[in-house]
């Protein structure tokens, strides 16, 4: 049978394997939060849940056999491109792992508490979680170092404890967003085709403003504080996360840049005692650890849509998202709607965008986006949407050790609401557009 046979027989039904996954394990993650369990979106794994939903896949199509339809799933879970993105992931944890172990993660918190003003506590607060995150890579860890610190010092100055809280969270999404070593980055550059320094550009003027004028209004309703306690730092342990974005930000191979970090590291920490040279390796395997269940999940998603593919399940999603869309604009709002409803609902901005990054990547083909824009549109959706939700781990990390409700915090969530809005207006009014883009859209409108 051939695909456009495949895809008229399927159509919509071509995502009906995607579509249980998601259910089994939004659902079922959903029924244990409502019974207070422990950890209610581990208790069905996810594995088993996507599992369940490849199972559904190959046994539809009768037409086809199963070693057709394994093919087509090995085929699609084992490209060069799905490949590169799961050695960048382990990379990346190796790289947090060691830098950890050698103390640089509480040297960049310490440095930057050191400089925070009294009177600036609240934005520099924001500030401080904005270079972790953007420093380690991962808005979770980042949390979970600056709001035991945050909340701490709000409550000895008698700050409003929920606005600390807004602040760590708004900070650790802004520097997620554009670290170069985010499991986000990774999965939307890669998936749709871009490089990391042309997206961290993108993003940051997009963000920028939003940070700035956040940043503005916590100077205004913050208060002043101080920051007491142990600040101690070095310089020198800080130095694997400058080299490693400035790297990366001249266009070096980011796997290149990730072993260069690693190395780094494990030079330092030995030639400052901080670590033996096996608590080094040790520790390098413990961060690749955290991030394999990612790495297998981006493989094993990457074959089922590869399935849905070829039962036609793609074209069909395009033809009836873009029969809808009359323009650019349109398409834009589409792709951001997409990854941002799919991460408010697995609780994961990663998975949201390993999914929506195929379909971005038609979508922008089609309607000529570039794919530093796809990917810029999929991670601040993503991780924006997911900010605001009383749900996300982040807000319950915060909340939990504030003794507050997620509904107090999220009234001073300013940064990812004008992130939000200022993404918007980049798409109303088509601004950062490519040359490439401009000419193709005054062509288009010559013919």
């Amino acid at each position: 049978m051939n695909e456009k046979k495949i895809t008229k027989q399927y159509g919509a039904i071509a995502f009906l394997p995607l579509i249980i996954f998601l259910a089994l394990y939004i659902g079922s993650g959903l029924y244990f939060t409502f019974t207070g369990a422990e950890d209610a979106f581990k208790q069905f794994p996810r594995h088993v849940a996507l599992m369940i939903g490849i199972g559904i896949a190959l046994l539809m199509n009768r037409t086809m056999k199963l070693d057709e339809k394994i093919e087509v799933f090995s085929k699609n879970a084992g490209n060069s491109g799905v490949m590169l993105i799961g050695l960048i992931y382990l990379l990346a944890g190796g790289f947090q792992g060691a830098a950890r172990s050698m103390g640089g993660v509480d040297s960049v918190v310490n440095m930057g508490l050191s400089f925070i003003p009294p009177a600036l506590l609240i934005p520099g607060v924001f500030a401080m979680s904005s270079f972790i995150a953007t420093s380690i890579g991962t808005s979770m860890g980042t949390v979970a170092a600056m709001a035991p610190i945050a909340i701490g010092v709000a409550a000895k100055a008698d700050l409003n404890v929920a606005i600390a809280c807004a602040a760590v969270i708004g900070g650790a999404y802004f520097g997620d967003n554009l670290s170069i070593i985010s499991d986000t980055t990774i999965s939307a550059t890669k998936g749709v085709g871009c490089e990391m320094k042309d997206k961290f550009k993108m993003n940051f003027f997009i963000a920028l403003p939003a940070a700035l004028i956040t940043m503005g209004i916590y100077a205004f309703i913050g208060g002043s504080g101080q920051i007491e306690g142990d600040l101690s730092y070095s310089i020198i342990k800080i130095v694997p996360y400058i080299v490693v974005l400035i790297t990366a930000m001249m266009g070096f191979n980011v796997v290149g840049v990730l072993i260069i970090g690693i190395i780094m590291s494990g030079a330092i920490g030995l030639a400052t005692n901080s670590i033996n040279f096996l608590g080094f390796i040790q520790a390098v395997g413990t961060g690749m650890e955290e991030m394999m269940s990612i790495t297998i999940l981006a493989i094993l998603v990457s074959g089922l849509i590869g399935l849905v593919k070829h039962y036609g399940g793609i074209d069909w999603l395009i033809e009836k998202i873009t029969s809808s869309i009359k323009d650019r604009k349109g398409a834009e709002y589409g792709i951001g709607l997409l990854a941002g409803l799919l991460s408010m609902s697995l609780v994961n901005n990663t998975i949201a965008i390993i999914i929506s990054a195929p379909i971005a990547k038609e979508i922008g083909f089609k309607f000529n986006i570039s794919p530093k824009r796809l990917a810029s549109l999929l991670d601040i959706f993503a991780c924006a949407l997911l900010s605001i939700c009383p749900h996300d781990g982040a807000m319950l990390i915060t909340t939990g050790l504030a003794g507050i409700s997620p509904i107090e915090v999220l009234q001073y969530a300013f940064y990812p609401i004008l992130l939000i809005l200022s993404t918007v207006i980049t798409i109303q009014f088509g601004l950062l557009r490519t040359k490439e883009e401009k000419e193709y859209i005054k062509a288009s409108k010559v013919s």
